[in-house]
């Protein structure tokens, strides 16, 4: 059963001016996302993602009240609570506009426009990082955790892979034996292109908001730069560190070391979640 029906009475509750039969879904990593005409309604799609939804609406609560430049969902009704017999949900405000469209990029000009646009919203999370409010209220991303990371691939992932696999996650993983701890921006941590939104005004691309904060912290900027890349390819990648000027001599092989975990960062949550689809998604490549 899909989940207009299998939620068909909360979605009724929830979405009153929308029906419930139309409703578009669609599915993240952690969250299966209904789609109204002024709401968005988030249901977890495991127990473990439920239990972070207090966390994730008080980043959207700071996130609200920064000029970013561009909009972020917030928070509107949080329910399902442990001990309810409801199932766990979050209300968001809908933010219009659709991703960007695999062929937009074709057009050097428009290519031009997103990759500008782009350097600002990143140049807007690295100013937001160094706001000692912001700093407060956002998670700092843990010492040590790109090393952290290759340790538990190892140990947990390791057996579920294929030989040939293994020696190509091993490979991946010992790139990120030299990442420094940097805590400087706030970062997205999952800046892909299904969730940045975008409206086109006189035949231009705008950048009209950005989705799914789940993975924020204050971190490197390099993770926002490799979910670029891997959704745009190098050219855009190289447009937009051209136009932030990022002079900063070690960011390449950052951004080629945290994009080489990619799969392997969502193969590792998902089984730590439960979740056999993403789970056997992000290890495709290794059995």
């Amino acid at each position: 059963m899909n989940i207009r029906t299998t939620h068909h009475a909360l979605l009724s509750r929830l979405l009153p001016d929308d029906k419930p039969d139309d409703l578009a879904v669609r599915q993240g990593q952690f969250h299966n996302v209904v789609i109204g005409s002024e709401r968005v309604v988030c249901l977890p799609r495991t127990r473990a993602a439920a239990a972070r939804l207090p966390e994730r609406v008080a980043a959207l609560h700071t996130l609200a009240g920064l000029d970013l430049g561009f909009r972020t969902p917030e928070p509107l009704v949080q329910g399902g609570a442990h001990g309810s017999d409801e199932a766990p949900f979050l209300v968001l405000s809908r933010i219009p506009g659709e991703p960007l469209e695999a062929n937009a990029l074709n057009d050097a000009h428009v290519a031009g426009i997103v990759a500008a646009q782009y350097a600002t919203l990143l140049d807007g999370l690295d100013r937001a990082g160094i706001d000692e409010s912001v700093r407060a209220s956002v998670p700092h991303a843990p010492e040590g955790r790109w090393q952290r990371l290759a340790e538990s691939v190892r140990t947990e992932l390791f057996v579920l892979m294929s030989a040939t696999g293994r020696l190509r996650a091993e490979r991946e993983l010992t790139a990120l034996d030299g990442l420094p701890d940097l805590t400087r921006a706030v970062v997205h941590g999952d800046l892909g292109a299904e969730n940045v939104l975008w409206e086109w005004d006189h035949g231009l691309p705008r950048l009209a908001g950005v989705l799914d904060w789940d993975d924020v912290t204050i971190s490197d900027p390099a993770e926002d730069l490799a979910a670029i890349g891997a959704s745009y390819g190098h050219s855009l990648l190289e447009q937009v560190l051209a136009l932030g000027g990022w002079s900063d001599s070690g960011l390449a092989t950052r951004i080629a070391a945290i994009r080489g975990t990619f799969a392997l960062q969502q193969a590792l949550y998902a089984l730590r979640d439960g979740d056999e689809e993403e789970l056997a998604d992000g290890l495709a490549a290794y059995l």
